[in-house]
């Protein structure tokens, strides 16, 4: 059984009575606060040490507060250096992996990639805003990496769109991708059949095409990166060296020009 984890309240009560340790047993002993040992401490100096906490933070309960924050800010720093770390040590399978759809400027300053699934919500709520973001800036590399996780109808879209990709190349790709993020309605094999015929494809050769080994293992090899990334949900931006779990609330583009601004710092 994993171990209990402490919140982040608990945490800073446990950094408070850490830190007026000293000042809860210093009356009780006459040796130095320093060369005191806790695991010592009497009855009586437990007491009084947990009503000198207790007194402390009814007469400056901000600096709970103020410890929460300082713990919560600690912790989303040292998430998003190990997430640099994690772009760093997949940087071959995540910018250069040979079969994931790459658009906008592929000469572009700056690459963007998104870990998406077409039955998830929030991917289809930001793809408006993806697309303009890309299309405005004209010098972001976008590579789409197809991540379905959320069923059964998120894996036959994934996999009908790698087959018009497999098939008939980018550009078609681009149309299935842009007509399954918008697309209404289940998803089922006389859906996807009908998209085709839209699309000016035939269905047959492109339905056969999507149980096939070449199908699966872009899948599969997208699914490996997500693993060795811990991305456990879609979407999942990769921007630059950052990496981006989920919709920023600011929208992509105030994130893209941070993310600039931060290279050319360190530059």
């Amino acid at each position: 059984m994993p171990r209990p984890q402490m919140s982040p309240l608990l945490k800073a009560a446990a950094l408070l009575a850490a830190a007026a340790l000293p000042l809860a047993v210093l009356p009780l002993t006459a040796q130095p606060a320093a060369a005191f040992d806790p695991a010592q401490m009497t009855d009586a100096e437990k007491a009084a040490f947990g009503e000198a906490v207790r007194d402390y933070i009814m007469q400056n309960p901000e600096v709970l507060i103020e410890a929460v924050n300082g713990l919560e800010a600690r912790r989303m720093a040292d998430e998003v250096a190990n997430d640099r770390l994690l772009v760093q040590a997949n940087k071959d399978a995540i910018f250069a992996d040979g079969h994931s759809w790459v658009g906008g400027n592929p000469d572009g300053d700056l690459t963007l990639v998104e870990f998406v699934d077409y039955r998830c919500g929030v991917c289809r709520k930001v793809s408006a805003d993806l697309e303009q973001v890309v299309k405005n800036d004209g010098n972001i590399r976008f590579i789409l990496k197809e991540f379905p996780i959320l069923g059964q109808e998120s894996d036959l879209a994934a996999r009908f769109a790698i087959a018009v990709k497999q098939l008939h190349g980018g550009d078609r790709y681009k149309d299935a991708h842009d007509r399954l993020i918008t697309m209404r309605g289940s998803v089922t094999v006389d859906s996807l059949s009908a998209l085709a015929r839209d699309m000016g494809l035939e269905a047959e050769p492109l339905i056969n095409r999507m149980n096939t080994e070449e199908v699966s293992a872009e899948i599969r090899s997208t699914a490996q990166l997500a693993e060795r990334m811990r991305v456990m949900g879609t979407p999942t931006f990769i921007i630059g060296g950052e990496m981006l779990r989920g919709a920023p609330p600011s929208g992509l583009g105030s994130v893209i020009e941070q993310v600039r601004a931060g290279t050319q710092a360190e530059g």
